[in-house]
């Protein structure tokens, strides 16, 4: 009889009206990854541009979780992570694409560095220019401070002014970080189950962030590596900026209420607020003064996203129970595609 295979690592993908990008990914896994046993998860969810049908017909062959509701990015992944077998899971976005073996050099990196406990890469655009998000710092009082007063946009290649970017550092070394970007996280099953995963009240970013932290607090030094690169092309997601951003507020807010000191809580969220305030009412000026097209339309972005406040200046409102359990996945296809 033979014996079940022993997974290294659970390759977690989480797809929503993404079938072009989710099917590449898939392709580029197969293709790159040769010196670990690895696993498959798709969470497809409620796309309606036919990418679970395609997935369940990809030659890999991943296990393929179809919802019927769209319930986010960390909840999916939450619920990928329960399919798991490996000893590391690693979320890896739809809109990615690996190369150079990126993935068994991520997992060998983790190997000779396991006190890390938390391991990204390096990630480009497709152009092959630099894609600063693989990784962050912390929001902080002082980096907040910067995007409100615009001068990490005016100096994004200053280490001062744009701190939680980690300016001018084009991520060529090795280096701990805080927060390592969940297009391209490892983390082993064990520390991932222990934490109790992504906090599902993190409906789209910051939860990465959110998971970060609490593992910092047990004595994880999330690293990241450039040994270890693939292609991110971004937002593929995301139609809007608007409602990019509106999310993104929402889930900084939560961190701020989350992991500031209690008595900074509420000055945090203030000075969130100013973010969009300021960025509407400079490009509103500029298009006024220039006429120019780029300042309209990012003033009625900021605009947008200002008039939206009521939606995110609170953070994320968690999810009830009747709602989490409302989900009854589907498992499409449960055999192991890839290497050997």
């Amino acid at each position: 009889m033979t014996a079940p295979r022993s997974i290294d690592v659970s390759i977690l993908i989480v797809s929503f009206n993404t079938r072009e990008f989710t099917l590449a990914a898939i392709s580029s896994v197969v293709r790159e990854t040769r010196d670990f046993d690895y696993e498959i998860i798709v969470v497809d969810n409620a796309s309606t541009d036919g990418s679970a049908d395609a997935i369940a017909a990809h030659p890999a062959r991943p296990k393929l979780i179809r919802l019927n509701d769209n319930i986010g990015f960390g909840r999916g992944n939450n619920l990928a992570a329960e399919h798991a077998t490996g000893r590391y899971v690693l979320l890896l976005n739809p809109d990615t694409v690996v190369t150079d073996r990126a993935i068994d050099r991520l997992v060998a990196f983790a190997r000779a560095n396991p006190r890390a406990l938390i391991w990204g890469g390096r990630t480009l655009f497709a152009d092959g220019s630099l894609n600063p998000a693989s990784c962050w710092q912390r929001i902080t009082p002082w980096n907040l401070a910067m995007r409100v007063t615009g001068l990490a946009a005016l100096f994004p290649r200053s280490a001062l002014f744009n701190p939680e970017a980690f300016g001018g550092w084009p991520r060529d070394t090795v280096r701990e970080v805080d927060i390592v970007s969940g297009c391209f996280l490892m983390i082993p099953r064990a520390v991932w189950q222990a934490l109790g995963g992504f906090d599902p009240t993190f409906f789209m970013y910051g939860e990465e962030a959110d998971l970060c932290l609490r593992a910092r607090r047990i004595g994880a030094r999330p690293t990241v590596t450039p040994e270890a690169t693939i292609i991110h092309h971004g937002g593929a997601s995301e139609k809007t900026r608007a409602g990019k951003m509106t999310k993104l507020l929402a889930a900084k807010s939560t961190l701020i209420a989350r992991h500031w000191p209690r008595g900074t809580v509420v000055f945090g969220q203030i000075l969130l607020m100013m973010w969009p305030l300021t960025r509407w009412l400079v490009w509103e000026a500029l298009a006024r003064i220039k006429h120019d097209a780029r300042a309209r339309e990012a003033a009625s972005t900021w605009r947008a996203v200002w008039a939206a406040r009521d939606d995110w200046r609170s953070g994320y409102s968690e999810p009830s129970l009747t709602e989490a359990e409302h989900f009854r996945p589907v498992i499409d296809a449960v055999h192991m595609g890839g290497a050997t």
